[in-house]
C-alpha cells in the first residue's frame, strides 16, 4: 500500500500572495455560515483528478485549507502520474495517487481511504470516479456541487459556483474556492497558485541550461511552449518561430519546452527561425516547475505547462483558441496577457473545428498581436521590478 502515498517534503513557494482578483490583500472570509463544527475536523481529503492545469488550479483551495486549519492533515489525492507536480509542497501532508483509468488501482485506493478515517472529503473533481472514492472514503462530511455525477453520494451539495460568487462565469480555481467558501472556509482573497521549486529540479535545470541551451547562471531567457493537446489550442510553429526572433533581436534568448514525443514541434519552430532555440522534451514535473520559475518570460498555448510557469509568478503571454478564457485564463498575480480571435462560435469542445472544419479561432491570432502583448508584459515586468 505505499505506492499509494507520496510523503512530501515542507520547503517553501516559490509564488507569493496575487493581486487585484486573484490573491488580494482582503482579510478573507468564507462564501457562507460553516456547515458543520469545524474545531474537531482533524483530516480532510482533497480528491481531484485528471490533467497537469487541474492539479495546478486545485493549489488555491489546499492553500485555503491550510492556513485555516493549521494544525490538520490535509491529503490530496490525484492521478500517478501528475502527482509529482506537488512535490515540496507546504499546502499537503501526503499526495495520494491512483493510476489513470486502472480498476484495480481504484479499488485498492478506496479500501486505503476507509481506513484513514477521514473527517472531511472534498470531491473538486466532478466526474464518477472522484465522486465513488469520496463515498469510500466514509468520511462525516462529504462535498461536492449538486450538478456533480453522482451527487447524492455526497451528503453536502453546493450550489453552482457562480452563484456563491455572484458573478455570471466562474475561471476553474474560483469553482474550487466556492466549494470550500461554502463550506465556511475562508476563500474571499482567492489565492493565486502556487508550486514549490525543490532544490534537486533546481540543480537539474541550472546545469542543462548551462550545458545544452548556452545560458550562464542567472541569466535571463524566455520559455515558449509551442504544443498542445489539439490542434484548435496550437498556435503555428511559424508565428512561435517570428517571436522567437523578435526576442533574440531585443538580446534574450529561448527555451523551448514540450512533453515527450513532441521534439517535432520544436524542431518545426526551430527549422523556422533565425535564432538559436534550445529544447527540452523529458523533463520531470519538478524540474519542468523549476524551468519555468528560472525564465524571465512565458510565451505558449492554452495548456497544463501555462498553468505552472503561472504558479511560479513567471510573466506570461498565452495564446488561446478553442478554450473558454473566463475559465482557463492564467491564474497569477504575475503580469500575464490572454492574445486570441473573438470568434462567434467560442468557446467550444475544441477537440475537432465543427464550425469551419479547421480551427480558425487559434489561426487568425496574428503575431503582430502577440508580439505586443510580449512587450506590454514585459514593459509591466520591468516597472514591478524597480
Amino acid at each position: 500500500m505505499k505506492s499509494l502515498v507520496r510523503q512530501t517534503e515542507a520547503r517553501p513557494f516559490a509564488s507569493a500572495a496575487g493581486v487585484a482578483r486573484v490573491g488580494g490583500a482582503e482579510e478573507p472570509r468564507p462564501l457562507g455560515p460553516a456547515r458543520w463544527d469545524w474545531s474537531g475536523v482533524r483530516s480532510v481529503l482533497v480528491v481531484r483528478l485528471r490533467s497537469i492545469g487541474d492539479t495546478v488550479l486545485a493549489t488555491p483551495s489546499l492553500h485555503a485549507l491550510r492556513r485555516f486549519l493549521p494544525g490538520a492533515r490535509i491529503d490530496v489525492l490525484l492521478e500517478d502520474w501528475v502527482a509529482p507536480l506537488l512535490e515540496g509542497s507546504d499546502d499537503v501532508d501526503r499526495v495520494l495517487t491512483v493510476r489513470r483509468k486502472s480498476q484495480s488501482s481504484r479499488l485498492r485506493v478506496a479500501r486505503r481511504l476507509r481506513s484513514e478515517g477521514y473527517d472531511v472529503a472534498y470531491n473538486l473533481h466532478g466526474g464518477s470516479t472522484a465522486a465513488l472514492l469520496v463515498r469510500a472514503t466514509g468520511a462525516r462530511h462529504r462535498v461536492g456541487y449538486a450538478d456533480y455525477a453522482y451527487a447524492a453520494l455526497h451528503n453536502h451539495q453546493a450550489p453552482p459556483s457562480a452563484a456563491l460568487w455572484g458573478t455570471e462565469k466562474t475561471h476553474s480555481a474560483e469553482q474550487q474556492l466556492a466549494l470550500l467558501g461554502w463550506t465556511g472556509v475562508p476563500v474571499t482573497d482567492r489565492p493565486a497558485s502556487r508550486l514549490a521549486v525543490t532544490p534537486a529540479a533546481a540543480a537539474v535545470v541550472e546545469r542543462r541550461l548551462k550545458d545544452e541551451a548556452k545560458l550562464s547562471a542567472g541569466q535571463p531567457f524566455a520559455l515558449v511552449h509551442p504544443a498542445a493537446a489539439f490542434d484548435t489550442k496550437t498556435w503555428a510553429a511559424a508565428n512561435f518561430a517570428r517571436v522567437v526572433d523578435h526576442l533574440a533581436s531585443r538580446g534574450l534568448p529561448t527555451v523551448a519546452v514540450a512533453g515527450p514525443g513532441e521534439e517535432g514541434v520544436i524542431e518545426d519552430v526551430r527549422s523556422r527561425s533565425s535564432a538559436p532555440l534550445a529544447g527540452f522534451t523529458n523533463l520531470s514535473l519538478p524540474e519542468l516547475t523549476a524551468l519555468a520559475a528560472r525564465a524571465s518570460l512565458f510565451l505558449g498555448n492554452d495548456s497544463g505547462v501555462a498553468h505552472v510557469a503561472a504558479a511560479v509568478r513567471v510573466p506570461q503571454v498565452v495564446v488561446f483558441g478553442s478554450s473558454n478564457v473566463a475559465h482557463w485564463r492564467p491564474w497569477t498575480s504575475a503580469p500575464a496577457e490572454v492574445v486570441r480571435e473573438e470568434m462567434p462560435c467560442a468557446p467550444c469542445p475544441g477537440y475537432t473545428c465543427a464550425e469551419f472544419g479547421a480551427p480558425e479561432c487559434i489561426r487568425r491570432v496574428p503575431v503582430e498581436r502577440v508580439v505586443a502583448a510580449v512587450e506590454r508584459v514585459l514593459s509591466r515586468t520591468v516597472t514591478s521590478d524597480k
